[in-house]
């Protein structure tokens, strides 16, 4: 048996420490005598990259691959970077994993608050990125930002909504938005397929233009991954795949000076 107490899992108690684990402050001692220790994220660590999004006629599509990169090292290829809130709302997240995580579990804990309020209301879109816009402002503020650029996409009440938000609490709404990379690279082809269609857009057009995006940042992004997910959302509800593999041709670096069989 473990006779040591602060391993049974009891709070831990530093005015009253019978065992002298801890070093008990004394009385003219400042507030918080851990304080110096408290650091702040400086740099996001494990990252994710490109989240794309766009409005279709039915709703929002967005989509993300499954890599968090560890600076350079492709360190985690399983990560779902989609994140259902709700029964209308899906968030993507670009940037430090671990923010995102706890971005995950406060909205998670939201989410079970409205619904044990039993009034009637459910959270939508909108509010979910009224909520994440205030979070960020209020934690840049704090100098202690959660390093991550979020897109909001779902329908309620017949209504489309996609918008974005970042670490500073900046936020926009578009036809097609994107974060990372993929702001640079993917972002004029999605402008160019889809706005002032975006209310014709069928579904399968969409994940057409989607899976052609996600291509081509396979191709150009060193931090992405050729698994994927692909997140629907319309009045029916939320609909996330399982990884998709992407289906892609190397076969014309043969033909690239420098790179291939091509030296001179």
């Amino acid at each position: 048996m473990d006779h040591f107490p602060l391993n049974w899992g009891r709070p831990r108690n530093d005015a009253i420490d019978l065992y002298g684990t801890y070093p008990i402050a004394p009385r003219n001692a400042p507030k918080d005598t851990f304080a110096a220790g408290i650091q702040h994220t400086q740099q996001p660590i494990v990252t994710g990259t490109s989240v794309l999004a766009i409005k279709f006629k039915d709703g929002i599509m967005m989509a993300a691959d499954n890599l968090a990169s560890y600076g350079s090292l492709a360190r985690f290829r399983d990560i779902q970077r989609l994140h259902p809130v709700g029964e209308h709302t899906v968030i993507g997240a670009g940037g430090d994993m671990g923010d995102f995580q706890y971005i995950q579990s406060i909205l998670d804990e939201l989410m079970v608050d409205e619904f044990s309020a039993h009034d009637g209301h459910t959270l939508g879109p909108a509010e979910v990125h009224n909520y994440l816009s205030e979070l960020m402002y209020a934690r840049r503020s704090k100098m202690d930002p959660l390093w991550n650029s979020i897109l909001v996409g779902g329908v309620k009440d017949g209504q489309r909504f996609l918008a974005f938000v970042d670490l500073l609490g900046t936020t926009y709404s578009a036809a097609t938005l994107a974060t990372g990379y993929g702001a640079h690279i993917a972002q004029p082809l999605l402008r160019r397929a889809v706005e002032g269609r975006e209310n014709t857009l069928t579904e399968a057009e969409a994940r057409k233009i989607i899976e052609e995006s996600m291509q081509v940042l396979f191709y150009r992004d060193a931090r992405s991954l050729d698994k994927y997910q692909i997140a629907t959302i319309t009045s029916a509800g939320v609909h996330i795949t399982e990884s998709l593999k992407l289906e892609t041709s190397w076969s014309f670096a043969e033909g690239i000076r420098g790179y291939g069989a091509q030296t001179q």
